[in-house]
Formats: structure tokens, C-alpha cells, sequence
């Protein structure tokens, strides 16, 4: 975004909670980019008294699908969903337009387990021929039922696309809502619960145990993945053409063209690396798994022409140079 507007005053706001965060503060002002240690469940902390802002990119989230399990839901609720809200606020006050990155999750689990696929050598396929609306072998679109449970995760995100037409329709607000797929690539500090592809480059650069977790402990459940330069670079397309991209949502991931199972994702960080890990099978699904998840671009490559050009392959190649580059930094975060 800085090379492509120079001239742009850009703030940064983040709680930091998430660890490895922090290592980001040096590259932010590196590019002149200011940062506010801020929480957006806090509408104090995103006053910004006297700042217009043009644009409010509101990524922030508490991204795990098991979020709300141990601790329970207030912290995921009051971050997802207030925490849009007072987003919003800020893009009421100022007049400024909002682009949203939401979640394939908000797609129902019980509706997504029911697609159905082909078991493969090292992956499940979603099958030719289907029952359910909005899922073909390209996918899942935007036209794939709604209805049925989805995670809380899911459910606060969902509740914030809502909440964002109903500010759009009443203060006039320009808004795009992105449900994206696994975005991941370097900077990514990868857990088992968020940030698969890149934990497991990680945890195969540093040789350290992993687990196949569901599904029989088959390692062949499947999802796209697209890096986080190809969704900004979505995201600048859709701010030169927000005039007649208003009010539109897109489901955004890298497609079938970039799609791994975790068996794929260890034979291709094998490769990279060099390392082989010891792999433990659990037979048993978690709670909100699903078997295969692929994003159906169809829509958004109509409207703006983009599509992932980084392959599965090179998004991970970049993953690995980012961590062999910063070695020492990122270590301890997969020791």
C-alpha cells in the first residue's frame, strides 16, 4: 500500500496480544508508517482526536475458530463484532470508506461437511456433482447456504457484514466485504488454531513435532491458500474501483489452482527444507473441523480482474526464506 500511495498518511492499530507481533513495529517504521498501540474493543483507543482518515481497513480479529471453547466468548465477541463496530464508528465520524476482510467461516460447518468429495491419494476433492447450491469443483461461492452453526468466530464476523450494510444504508458509508479463505505467506506467525501453512513450514525448518489431527489422522482435509501481498493487492484494485465495487462481497482465496491437504503441505515442506518431522495421527475430528474448504473466485475475478498468481509451492518457498532470513528472530516462536 505505501508504494502505492507514497503520499499517504498511514496508522497502523494493534493490541500486539498475538505473540510475534511485535516484530512488526521496526518495518512499519521503516516505511513511515505510524503505529498506535490501541484495542478495538476500547472506542477510546480509536478516538484519533483531530485525524481524518479516508479509509479504515478493519482486519482485526480474534481469528481462531476454537476461540471461545476455554476461556469462553467475551473476549471473541467483544473483539469481533464490537470491535467492528467501533471500526465503524470511526469511518462514520470521518467520513471515510471501509473495507472489511471477513472469514470463509462464516459458512455453516454442517453445510460444508455435507459437500460431497472424493477421497484421493493425498487429498479429499469436492465431487463433480453436488446437492447443496453455491458449491461446484471451482468451490464455494458466494451463493452457499447461510443457515446452520458456524463457530462463534464465524458467527461474530457474519454479524459484522450485517452490521456493516445496516451503517452503509443508514450514514452512507462505502463499504467491500472480503470472505477470505486462508490468507498466510511471510510475517505470519502460525499457529495450530490459525496460520496453518505457515506453522508448518516452521515447525519443518526447526525440526520440531507435528500432528495430523482428524479425519482418521489421514492428513488429506484440504484448503486454499493466497498470500497477504495478493489480497493487498485485491484490496488497491478495489479502492481505485470503489465508485461501482460498493456495497459488494467476494469470496477471496486462492482457488483450486492454490490448494494443499496437509499431506501435500508436508511432502512440499519437505522438499523446501530439506527436514523430515516425526508426525502423529489422531484419529479423532476437533470440534468445528471441516474435510475440504476452496474458495470459488468466480465472482471477484469478474468484477476486478484479479486472481492468485502465487502457486501453494511458491507461497510456502516464501514462508521458508522469510524464516531462514530472520532465523534467530522467529526461532522461538516454533522451539
Amino acid at each position: 500500500m505505501r508504494a502505492v500511495y507514497p503520499d499517504a498518511r498511514i496508522v497502523v492499530a494493534d493490541n500486539l496480544k498475538r505473540r510475534g507481533s511485535e516484530f512488526n513495529l521496526p518495518r512499519l517504521a521503516e516505511h513511515n508508517i505510524a503505529f498506535v498501540h490501541a484495542d478495538v474493543r476500547n472506542p477510546e483507543d480509536l478516538a484519533f482526536t483531530g485525524l481524518p482518515f479516508d479509509l479504515v481497513l478493519e482486519c482485526s480479529a480474534e481469528p481462531s475458530v476454537l476461540a471461545g471453547f476455554d476461556a469462553g466468548p467475551v473476549y471473541l465477541i467483544n473483539t469481533n463484532l464490537l470491535g467492528t463496530v467501533n471500526c465503524l464508528e470511526v469511518a462514520r465520524r470521518t467520513n471515510a470508506d471501509i473495507v472489511f476482510l471477513s472469514t470463509s467461516r462464516v459458512y455453516p460447518i454442517s453445510a460444508i461437511e455435507a459437500i460431497a468429495t472424493v477421497e484421493e491419494t493425498s487429498r479429499y476433492t469436492i465431487a463433480s456433482e453436488q446437492r447443496l447450491p453455491g458449491v461446484t469443483g471451482a468451490g464455494i461461492s458466494e451463493f452457499f447456504p447461510l443457515t446452520g452453526p458456524r463457530s462463534l468466530y464465524g458467527t461474530t464476523k457474519l454479524c459484522s457484514e450485517l452490521i456493516i450494510e445496516e451503517y452503509a444504508d443508514m450514514y452512507g458509508i462505502r463499504y467491500v466485504i472480503n470472505r477470505c479463505g486462508v490468507i498466510t505467506g511471510p510475517w505470519q506467525m502460525g499457529k495450530a488454531d490459525q496460520g496453518v501453512f505457515a506453522l508448518w513450514m516452521g515447525k519443518h525448518y526447526f525440526r520440531r513435532p507435528l500432528k495430523y489431527i482428524g479425519y482418521g489422522g489421514s492428513g488429506k482435509q484440504v484448503r486454499d491458500l493466497v498470500s497477504a501481498e495478493e489480497v493487498a493487492d485485491l484490496i488497491e484494485v478495489q479502492l481505485r474501483g470503489l465508485e461501482t465495487l460498493s456495497h459488494r462481497l467476494y469470496n477471496v482465496g486462492g482457488g483450486v489452482f492454490s490448494s494443499l491437504s496437509l499431506l501435500e503441505t508436508t511432502a512440499l515442506c519437505e522438499e523446501i527444507t530439506g527436514n523430515q518431522v516425526e508426525i502423529e495421527r489422531v484419529v479423532e475430528n476437533r470440534p468445528l473441523d471441516v474435510k475440504v474448504y476452496i474458495t470459488d473466485n468466480g465472482r471477484v475475478s469478474a468484477d476486478t480482474g484479479w486472481a492468485p498468481r502465487k502457486s501453494a509451492r511458491q507461497v510456502l518457498v516464501d514462508i521458508f526464506d522469510w524464516i531462514r532470513a530472520n532465523e534467530r528472530l522467529v526461532a522461538p516462536l516454533w522451539k
